[in-house]
């Protein structure tokens, strides 16, 4: 099993330095290298590919001292970013999805750097709590749990005025846990966060309207500021510190909830749900705005909040870890259907679904059972009446 550990470090004021100067050099280097794809085939329809690119490093770093104190490897890494970039650019234009062409990156959206093997250029040392970077320096880290399995890649990230290091480990092993005898379906939701099919209802925290007002007014001091100012630094970086707050918050409910089921359940059915089509904007524009505009943006804010997508990559992790089973199903009509023989539902208001049959029922509830019947955790639906 592979697994990521995502520690805090805390570089000196030196080490602080010379971790952004990492940043920003191979920030150039992907950014020089686009180019050179781009003119390559602007002007010759040349397709320029990794390893070309990977042979000229060592002329690079020849003619640039900037470049030559950092790994050799990491910079490989960076080059092999560039190209799953322009290879995803490929693949959509084949497929008919919009392009997306690779952009160049702007400084402060090169948050990262990977160096894709333990020992060059980079070493974790578990016993002293330090990481070693080449051109930064042996780092202090804050590793709050063991890492188990070996250390495959290390990642410096910068989140804001925060540093942390990211390890990738392979054979990690597996830890199972005993049995309960529990399966359950669950059913995901904005009203309630999930529900599931014996009844167990998790509330929504809603983390960002909790933190809205703070929000709002990080913004809109961040807009009063002068592009360019040191002002405006600031504020963005107050914007981002919310952000932050709310994406941590957010990301401990999930862990806790996923260890929650994990812990109790064996089998855990989810909705396989496409979050990128369900938060598409609704037809309109601001010259002619559709009639549902408004509410669908709402909508595409509340599922964004509540983050499924996450919740269950990281309930897919634990699953894995612990030996337990996911199940994904077709989420379609789940929540009009009838669990108990199919027929379809009314919905006069969205907490409840009414069968012509059986009568009126929980809406939430009713969807995680479907989601149980269609991952064959249960009995079969009886036939629907005539």
């Amino acid at each position: 099993m592979r697994r990521a550990y995502k520690f805090r470090i805390y570089p000196t004021t030196g080490q602080t330095a010379r971790a952004a100067a990492c940043l920003r050099d191979h920030q150039r280097l992907y950014n020089a290298a686009l180019e050179e794809r781009r003119e390559a085939w602007k002007r010759r329809k040349v397709s320029i590919r990794y390893g070309q690119q990977s042979a000229q490093l060592k002329d690079i770093r020849g003619f640039d001292p900037e470049q030559r104190r950092w790994s050799f490897s990491s910079q490989q890494a960076t080059l092999r970013r560039l190209d799953k970039a322009m290879a995803a650019f490929y693949r959509r234009c084949k497929t008919g999805q919009a392009p997306g062409y690779p952009r160049f990156k702007a400084l402060d959206r090169w948050d990262s750097v990977e160096w894709p093997s333990d020992g060059d250029g980079c070493r974790w040392k578990p016993d002293t709590n330090r990481v070693y970077l080449q051109g930064v320096g042996h780092v202090k880290v804050h590793a709050h749990r063991a890492v188990e399995g070996r250390v495959k890649t290390i990642r410096l990230k910068r989140e804001g005025r925060r540093w942390y290091v990211v390890l990738s480990c392979d054979t990690v092993p597996v830890k199972p846990l005993p049995m309960t005898g529990r399966k359950i379906g669950v059913d995901v939701g904005i009203a309630r966060f999930a529900t599931t099919s014996d009844g167990e209802i998790i509330a929504n925290p809603r983390f960002t309207r909790t933190s809205e007002v703070e929000l709002t007014a990080a913004q809109q001091a961040l807009a009063r500021k002068k592009r360019g100012s040191a002002n405006r630094r600031r504020a963005k970086a107050k914007v981002a510190e919310v952000h932050r707050r709310i994406r941590d918050r957010r990301g401990d409910f999930h862990h806790k909830t996923a260890r929650t089921l994990i812990r109790t359940c064996d089998v855990i059915a989810l909705e396989d749900l496409r979050i990128k089509n369900m938060t598409q904007s609704a037809s309109g524009t601001l010259a002619q705005p559709g009639s549902n505009v408004a509410a669908k943006s709402g909508l595409n804010r509340s599922i964004l909040d509540a983050g499924w997508g996450q919740f269950a990559g990281i309930l897919a992790a634990k699953a894995e870890e612990a030996g337990r089973r996911i199940v994904l199903v077709d989420p379609r009509n789940t929540s009009i259907i009838c669990h108990q023989c199919g027929a379809r539902c009314l919905r006069p208001w969205r907490a409840l679904v009414i069968c012509p049959v059986h009568g009126g029922m929980d809406a939430d509830v009713n969807g995680a059972r479907n989601v149980y019947i269609r991952a064959g955790l249960g009995p079969d639906r009886d036939a629907p009446a005539a």
